[in-house]
């Protein structure tokens, strides 16, 4: 049986009004961020959030990347860069929480902040922080230099 039938694929973004915020120091990202963490898990399991944005830094929209266990979450760089592509956005900031209440990045935040890094460049996307979450204070990596 021989088919000449190619699946169609379809993606979709849509825009619901026009965001004026507009990211321009840590805390700008952090207190949105914050405003989409499950506040009755953020000291329970990891999540792990992109927001995307515009040339001008205005935020563009916000994705629940993944949800997983105690003490680790789960990141699919594609799924950052897909939409990203999916908005247009220039920029992008990624977040996760740590449940320890622990803010100091491990090896392995340290080694997924590269590979996203890498991997925005080459769709000349910037990256232009990384902030570790607890339920009362945050870590920007581009604060403390750390996205070099």
């Amino acid at each position: 049986m021989k088919f000449n039938i190619v699946n169609e694929i379809k993606l979709s973004y849509t825009r619901r009004g026009n965001s004026e915020l507009v990211i321009s120091k840590s805390i700008d990202a952090f207190n949105i961020f914050f405003e989409h963490f499950d506040s009755s898990e953020i000291d329970y399991r990891e999540s792990f959030y992109a927001l995307y944005l515009n040339q001008a830094h205005k935020v563009l929209g916000i994705r629940k990347i993944s949800e997983c266990g105690i003490s680790s979450a789960l990141v699919d760089v594609r799924i950052i860069l897909q939409a990203a592509l999916l908005c247009n956005a220039s920029a992008v900031i990624i977040a996760h929480n740590h449940p320890s209440g622990n803010l100091k990045p491990s090896d392995e935040d340290l080694k997924l902040t590269a590979k996203v890094k890498a991997a925005s460049k080459l769709l000349d996307i910037s990256l232009l922080d990384h902030c570790i979450i607890t339920s009362s204070a945050y870590l920007s990596f581009a604060d403390e230099g750390l996205l070099n």
